[in-house]
């Protein structure tokens, strides 16, 4: 079994970090084509990245966050996200298969056909699902969500992961992921890129990328497509979130040089959000149509979510944004340029100006799906009716009582 590469490079890791394969490595990386842009993109496909049934970039954070789980005594993880939730499933699906059963509270977002589709996913796999509607009974409901799955073999709480997995742990899925793109980069796959471009959901994956590409040497910096107006999401946390990551490793006997992380490293664009979180743009719904006409950017269904098709609005428009450079994308197409030498000279690459933004919400109320849970719209009036908290759940009998 190949060691990850974060082992390679800091051996003292290998006991105090514990990794657990779940994938194959390394994701391929290939040009795209076909998408009108003035010069090269480039995709490093996460899509395929699992064995157990759902792929992408939350497999590589449970990559490290399931070793954690067991070494702390948890019999259950307890999660959070949207109806939709890629991450949700993805712990449901993967975690089962380590003896830890999954507990998921989920909020409200507009419903479509990939969400519904995700829904039945998630029922499907044995998970709990507990619908809080919004982001505020959830956090009212922690102290019972916490007493609801404590183990009762002895006093062990449920090991909390934050939306996506994006811990400073887990975000040691993206660091690895940075490395694997150096290697390629070192191996002539690819040429190396000025930028990196992926969606941000959760901050996680862009500041695994910002913190992996320093520990490799290079001076590509991240940029994020913002998909998510629920939680905080600016370079300066992200930034902070890269260098809780570098505590850690520190922590766990890493023996790291400076790294200089700045502001700088990762930018953000919020252009392409649209009314919110999971709403549906017409630059986004472009982007998916055009992709769907380069077969060699979508080998597989990765830009069925809405905000997949957000992030891959920004780099796959046909419109510039001359001050930025060379580029290079984790799961979304991006611009790239190969190194030119002093005699020629290309206009430089670019991605898209941003849309307009956008201040007020569909006017119109969108009907829930029958097999969903019921929108709320966060603006409902002080003593109107909300419908009751909603809890499904699976049960499943842990490996143990089987001994």
């Amino acid at each position: 079994m190949t060691r990850p590469l974060l082992h390679q490079r800091c051996p003292e890791l290998a006991e105090s970090l514990p990794h657990l394969p779940l994938g194959d490595a390394p994701t391929p990386v290939r040009p795209l084509a076909g998408l009108g842009c003035r010069s090269p993109l480039w995709l490093k496909d996460e899509s395929g990245y699992g064995h157990g049934g759902w792929g992408g970039n939350k497999v590589r954070k449970l990559e490290w966050l399931l070793p954690e789980a067991h070494r702390r005594g948890a019999r259950t993880l307890l999660t959070v996200g949207g109806l939709g939730t890629n991450w949700g499933l993805a712990a449901a699906l993967y975690a089962p298969e380590q003896g830890l059963t999954v507990a998921l509270a989920l909020i409200d977002h507009p419903v479509d056909d990939h969400t519904r589709a995700q829904l039945r996913r998630l029922r499907a796999s044995g998970a709990t699902l507990h619908f809080l509607h919004t982001k505020t009974r959830l956090i009212l409901a922690a102290p019972w969500l916490f007493a609801r799955h404590s183990s009762m073999r002895g006093p062990t709480l449920p090991y909390f992961l934050p939306a996506g997995g994006s811990s400073p742990l887990g975000t040691l899925g993206y660091v690895e992921t940075a490395l694997e793109l150096a290697a390629q980069v070192s191996n002539g796959l690819l040429p190396e890129p000025g930028w990196v471009v992926t969606a941000v959901g959760s901050g996680g994956t862009a500041a695994g990328l910002a913190l992996g590409l320093r520990l490799a040497g290079l001076r590509i910096r991240v940029l994020g497509i913002v998909v998510n107006d629920t939680l905080r999401l600016d370079s300066t946390a992200l930034n902070a979130l890269a260098r809780k990551s570098e505590a850690l490793l520190r922590s766990r006997g890493a023996a790291l040089p400076p790294l200089g992380l700045s502001s700088d490293d990762i930018r953000l664009d919020r252009g392409w959000l649209g009314p919110g979180y999971a709403h549906p743009t017409a630059e986004a719904n472009a982007a998916l149509n055009r992709a769907r006409l380069s077969p060699a950017a979508c080998s597989r269904d990765h830009l069925a979510g809405e905000r997949q098709r957000q992030a891959s609005a920004g780099p796959a428009a046909p419109r510039r944004r001359p001050e930025i450079g060379r580029a290079e994308s984790t799961s979304t197409p991006c611009a790239t340029r190969a190194p030119t030498s002093p005699r020629t000279r290309r206009h430089p690459a670019s991605l898209p100006d941003p849309p307009p933004a956008r201040h007020s919400r569909p006017t119109q109320p969108r009907r829930p799906a029958a097999d969903a849970a019921p929108h709320i719209n966060r603006h409902t009036p002080r003593g109107a009716h909300r419908p009751p908290l909603r809890t499904e759940t699976r049960v499943r009998a842990h490996p143990a009582d089987h001994r």
